[in-house]
């Protein structure tokens, strides 16, 4: 089962938010990213039988569309402590859960990237 798919079976619905253009250049991954832009992006994660709704953040964090969307569960990828999630503490507060989800790191755009520059 892929990540998604696991995180969408932990729900009645999923919503992803991404990070925007400028917010994943904030990032500090490389002038390359991100590789995909917003636009492209929302279309293939909307196009996934595992994803309900699709919205994204300009912010540095997705805190603020937390906040807005009020989740009773968040999922973030397993290369993330449960307590280093951006709003988990609020989740928690209203009664929600926060899960960490093992990260396959071989997937990871940074690997893919990586590995392209190896050939």
């Amino acid at each position: 089962m892929t990540y998604l798919a696991q995180a969408r079976a932990l729900g009645a619905a999923m919503i992803v938010a991404l990070n925007s253009d400028a917010s994943v250049k904030r990032l500090g991954k490389g002038d390359e990213r991100p590789v995909n832009t917003l636009a492209d992006r929302l279309a293939v994660m909307a196009s996934l039988a595992c994803v309900d709704m699709v919205t994204w953040f300009d912010e540095d964090t997705p805190l603020q569309r937390i906040l807005a969307i009020r989740p009773d569960i968040l999922v973030k990828g397993g290369d993330w402590a449960p307590e280093r999630i951006v709003g988990a503490s609020e989740v928690r507060g209203w009664g929600g859960a926060v899960h960490s989800i093992p990260f396959i790191h071989e997937k990871s755009t940074t690997a893919l990237l990586e590995k392209i520059r190896r050939l």
